[in-house]
């Protein structure tokens, strides 16, 4: 797949960017400890999986009935990467490391990042208009193509953000040691993800 290594930098990019599952594992580490950060980054990851399958279901029946409608839906997802990108250029919020309580169990921060993923519908949206910017419109297996996509990005995350629940003391430490560390990787991100949107909405992507 030609496009496979711009949707593994696309997807690192936007994995190590501070949004709401990197900070709900961060103070879950922290304040619960490994077990507890691990758990939650496993519970996150659970509800990517769930989005993957919805999305690469939904888009190949898509597909299967409006391939102009499918085109749309590519055309959006660029446009909507210029936005994230955009958000994060003017961002100036700092990353909150007192949202946890102390004291939840395992299973219940795997349960409650389970269901903080699963239920925002933010996340959907970006898997439905992220997803098919990385497969042609003449491949033979669009919704297979998109499925393996969806796990490898699900899989990167999970990597990351087990280290991220393995090591949140440390990376806590750092972050409030050094208060304008956020802004600059959400200042970095954004002028990646306008780029990259660029990139997308070229006519002649595939």
């Amino acid at each position: 797949m030609e496009s496979l290594p711009l949707f593994i930098f696309a997807s690192i990019v936007l994995i190590v960017t501070p949004g709401p599952d990197l900070v709900y594992v961060l103070t879950r580490g922290i304040s619960g400890g490994r077990q507890s950060g691990v758990a939650s980054a496993m519970g996150v990851s659970a509800g990517l999986l769930v989005h993957t399958s919805a999305a690469a279901l939904g888009l190949a029946l898509l597909l299967k009935t409006s391939s102009i409608g499918f085109f749309l839906v590519k055309t959006a997802g660029g446009l909507y990467l210029l936005y994230l990108g955009v958000q994060m250029l003017g961002s100036r919020r700092a990353i909150d490391l007192t949202g946890a309580k102390r004291g939840a169990g395992v299973t219940r921060c795997f349960l409650q990042g389970f269901v903080s993923n699963l239920l925002n519908p933010k996340i959907a949206i970006f898997f439905v208009t992220f997803l098919p910017q990385f497969v042609s419109l003449e491949s033979p297996n669009q919704g297979l193509c998109m499925a393996g996509l969806g796990l490898l990005f699900a899989a990167m995350t999970v990597v990351f953000l087990v280290l991220l629940g393995l090591f949140a003391g440390s990376i806590g430490a750092w972050l409030q040691r050094i208060k304008g560390t956020p802004i600059i990787i959400n200042r970095a991100a954004g002028s990646i993800l306008i780029g990259l949107g660029l990139v997308l909405l070229k006519p002649d992507h595939r």
